[in-house]
């Protein structure tokens, strides 16, 4: 597990494409989340300032050719406040996704559980932006455990302000849209999340990476899931993603 993780933060540093790593690839998701654990340790990040979950709509898991969601660990470097500004070129082949995102107000045990078990967990509702990077080569040859070990696709975040007396909206009926220098790139529902955001929650506490970071913690920020697919940017520009019941998030390309 230590040479994968090594590859895997190699790669990272130099910011070039990961390639497959070989004999040292992870082979099931459960060695996937281990290694991804290596990975997080060797970046200060035990434990996490929180998490992010990829490939919540169906459609996504057809493009990544996944069974389900993966999950990802969230440094605290990555966990930002709107009106963001970074440069273009720290990153590899950026992008961005719109999502709704949340800040626990109490713990989650690495267990199955209930949307409605989660929705007790969760302090704050935000509108967000999630940063991918597009790190990978050919995803069948790459391998899902080798995706789940680097983080999939994570690069960074933002989040806008919490929603006032979010209980009392229809998360799942929440419209997102995404738009580059003004333009709409693309819209969706937060129902497209597993049939609404918090069933994503739920998915995560009973999910590898729960069980690997040891649960989910009072504090941490998860990003629930893109209502869109990842928008791929070709250089410095502003983006823009906005909910109507959830508020809007703005961060800048320089």
């Amino acid at each position: 597990m230590s040479d994968a993780a090594d590859m895997i933060l190699d790669a990272w540093r130099a910011k070039r494409v990961l390639a497959p790593l070989g004999s040292a690839a992870p082979r099931t998701e459960a060695e996937g989340y281990a290694v991804q654990r290596r990975v997080a340790e060797a970046q200060g990040a035990i434990p996490p300032a929180g998490f992010k979950i990829g490939a919540t709509t169906r459609q996504m898991q057809e493009i990544l050719g996944l069974g389900g969601p993966a999950a990802g660990f969230v440094p605290a470097s990555s966990i930002n406040a709107d009106g963001l500004s970074v440069a273009y070129v720290d990153f590899l082949n950026a992008g961005v996704e719109c999502e709704v995102a949340v800040r626990l107000g109490r713990d989650m045990p690495a267990r199955p559980t209930t949307r409605e078990a989660a929705a007790e967990a969760v302090a704050e509702v935000f509108a967000a932006i999630e940063i991918v990077e597009k790190r990978y080569g050919d995803l069948g040859q790459l391998g899902t455990p080798t995706l789940i070990a680097d983080q999939v696709f994570h690069a960074s975040g933002v989040l806008g302000a919490p929603v006032a007396d979010w209980r009392a909206l229809d998360l799942g009926a929440a419209r997102g849209e995404l738009r580059v220098d003004g333009q709409v790139r693309g819209s969706g529902f937060g129902r497209d999340l597993l049939g609404h955001p918090l069933e994503a929650l739920a998915w995560l506490a009973g999910s590898g990476a729960a069980r690997e970071f040891g649960g989910l913690k009072a504090g941490q920020v998860v990003w629930l899931g893109s209502v869109t697919p990842p928008i791929w940017l070709d250089g410095p520009c502003a983006v823009e993603v906005e909910f109507d019941l959830l508020g809007r998030v703005t961060l800048r390309f320089t």
